[in-house]
């Protein structure tokens, strides 16, 4: 079995579990707060990938991890994919809690989606989609750009924007490395390609107007 399925799988039954277990338990030993990771519960940074608050977040997860976690797969290999995965998972958790504070708890791989996107923006960047529509260069830095958006004009909400934005950041240097010295032109074509989508709905809307 391909180890992005595993990862999907793995996201499915912790997000069952900590649905139906006791709260109190699930809260106290499988959600991420920085204090807690201070205190001894390390592997918590681990656990806390695999919970999803709600079947809506747990399904969005699926799907973008599915699409660029299978990309990365299959370009690179399951051990980089792997590697990748945690990196940025693990990382944007604990740098999160500069921003977020050591008592706010943090679920779910949205973070370490983020890191695969930004990976295969600089790797692969026009390997179309038929799931998005859209080549895989164009949804991540889409995605990219609406997390700062959101940051930006303070977006109310659950949603950790700041955890997104540190994922994709630290995909960077992961996808610089194996880009192969092909990462800027990756980029500049990513670029590229939101600067054509933006003209594109532009000029949608206009039409729609007249």
């Amino acid at each position: 079995m391909k180890r992005t399925n595993m990862l999907i799988i793995l996201c499915v039954f912790v997000s069952l579990f900590y649905w139906l277990a006791d709260p109190t338990i699930a809260e106290q030993f499988l959600v991420f707060r920085a204090s807690d990771f201070l205190r001894g519960k390390v592997w918590t940074v681990i656990t806390a990938l695999f919970i999803h608050v709600n079947l809506l977040h747990l399904i969005g997860n699926i799907l973008f991890l599915f699409v660029f976690g299978n990309t990365l797969e299959n370009t690179l290999g399951a051990r980089k994919m792997i590697l990748a995965f945690f990196i940025g998972g693990t990382s944007s958790f604990i740098l999160s809690s500069f921003f977020y504070g050591i008592d706010v708890s943090m679920a779910g791989a949205s973070a370490a989606i983020f890191t695969l996107a930004a990976v295969v923006m600089l790797i692969k960047p026009l390997k179309f989609s038929w799931l998005f529509f859209m080549p895989l260069g164009l949804v991540a830095i889409l995605y990219f750009a609406y997390n700062l958006l959101a940051v930006y004009t303070a977006v109310q909400g659950n949603v950790g924007y700041v955890g997104h934005i540190i994922g994709f950041l630290l995909g960077f240097p992961l996808g610089i490395a194996w880009s192969q010295r092909r990462w800027l032109r990756n980029l500049l074509i990513s670029i590229f390609l939101l600067i054509a989508y933006m003209i594109i709905i532009f000029i949608i809307q206009t039409f729609r107007l007249i």
